[in-house]
């Protein structure tokens, strides 16, 4: 075989995405036969002995792409100190291969999210700078003002980065209007973004669902369970997210003045499905 990207063998195993890949070289926890590995460096899978912590890296998988329903109050993680129930707990009993969350989806928050062991996706997908479309529904009490509207959709920085949502619409209105609905798209991905976004606005956020990853988007699937992604939407999905040129501007928010139905309540039953 041709010598590849250390941080890239070690995404192909299923052991991690290649950022965290990428960390763990630069911390020194990679060994190529016998020796600490450098940061950038190539290598040869095929007969190189490779280790990470002390343990040989395992061959790699078959790759899986999985779109998993995310129920609320479970950890977007492997595994979690506190021992909570994590989105890989779902998949394990079914899904033999090693596969690890895309992206961030907080605790309290529910919906879609990618599983893979599939390193150069799982860059692609979560990497701000690809711009890869995320949408969310949002549920908050009350209104949002004229003047809160328009705080919304000027933004807000977080992680030391300028980030406001593509676009904002209301849905519609709760019970006796005392809630409201709201779409929102947004690019970066970044920790507890659509919470921040409205908190900042005057608005704390009562329940938050992702309905869609790019071209991604399945209504039928419940909390708890998941499908394999399919040839014709992994294709979408890469095309769907071109690096962006250094110098495009994003396109300004709109505010489509359109309504429509509230999301379905969704089902409690935790369940998988392949």
């Amino acid at each position: 075989m041709a010598e590849e990207r250390l941080q890239k063998i070690i995404a192909r195993s299923g052991l991690c995405s290649r950022r965290d890949a990428d960390r763990m070289v630069a911390e020194g926890r990679v060994t190529v036969d016998g020796r600490v590995a450098e940061p950038g460096e190539t290598v040869d899978a095929a007969t190189s002995r490779i280790k990470v912590d002390g343990k040989p890296l395992r061959a790699p998988e078959a790759p899986r792409y999985l779109l998993l329903y995310k129920p609320r109050e479970v950890m977007t993680t492997c595994d979690d100190p506190e021992e909570r129930r994590t989105v890989v707990d779902l998949v394990r009993p079914i899904i033999r291969e090693r596969v690890y969350p895309v992206g961030r989806l907080d605790y309290h928050s529910e919906g879609l999210l990618i599983l893979t062991n599939d390193g150069d996706l799982a860059a692609r997908v979560a990497h701000p700078r690809y711009g890869l479309v995320r949408e969310y529904l949002v549920k908050i009490r009350g209104d949002l003002s004229e003047s809160e509207l328009r705080k919304l959709l000027a933004g807000t920085t977080i992680e030391g980065r300028r980030v406001r949502p593509r676009q904002v619409r209301r849905e519609t209105r709760g019970r006796a209007s005392t809630a409201t609905w709201w779409r929102v798209e947004v690019t970066e991905g970044r920790t507890h973004e659509v919470r921040e976004l409205f908190f900042r606005a005057g608005h704390h956020v009562q329940r938050l669902r992702r309905t869609a990853i790019g071209p991604l988007r399945d209504d039928s699937l419940k909390p708890g369970e998941f499908r394999t992604i399919s040839e014709a939407e992994l294709a979408a999905l890469r095309g769907e997210a071109p690096p962006r040129r250094p110098q495009q501007r994003r396109p300004r928010p709109a505010v489509p003045g359109a309504r429509s139905k509230p999301p379905a309540k969704p089902s409690r039953r935790p369940s998988g499905k392949r």
